[in-house]
């Protein structure tokens, strides 16, 4: 895995055979030749997050990668997908609920 800070380096072999050795999911990611749309998805997500943050691309791409799985899953079972959809948004709301009273600390409070 290259998950964390302990995680294995990868060696990547492009079609020239040119080699790139590293840990990084954003750099994995990129390197890939994706074509599957839901594939895609989860590279663009991974440069967002590098983008925006600089780190976590990994776990970002396996949180939603996970999400899809699943919903795949309540789909073939015959759930629509915009119920599916109603039950992630009100996950979300909850999880977000819960960093801000759980987690967050506020800026004044850091020294403490």
């Amino acid at each position: 895995s290259s998950l964390g800070p302990v995680g294995l380096d990868k060696m990547l072999v492009d079609d020239i055979g040119d080699v790139a050795i590293t840990n990084d999911g954003a750099t994995i990611l990129q390197r890939l030749e994706v074509e599957h749309p839901a594939a895609k998805v989860l590279v663009e997500l991974a440069e967002l997050q590098d983008s925006e943050v600089g780190d976590g691309t990994t776990s970002v791409v396996i949180v939603a990668a996970e999400l899809l799985k699943r919903g795949t899953e309540l789909v073939k079972n015959g759930i629509h997908p915009t119920t599916i959809m109603t039950g992630f948004r009100l996950a979300l709301k909850d999880a977000v609920k819960f960093v801000k009273s759980t987690l967050m600390v506020p800026i004044d409070r850091l020294g403490d």
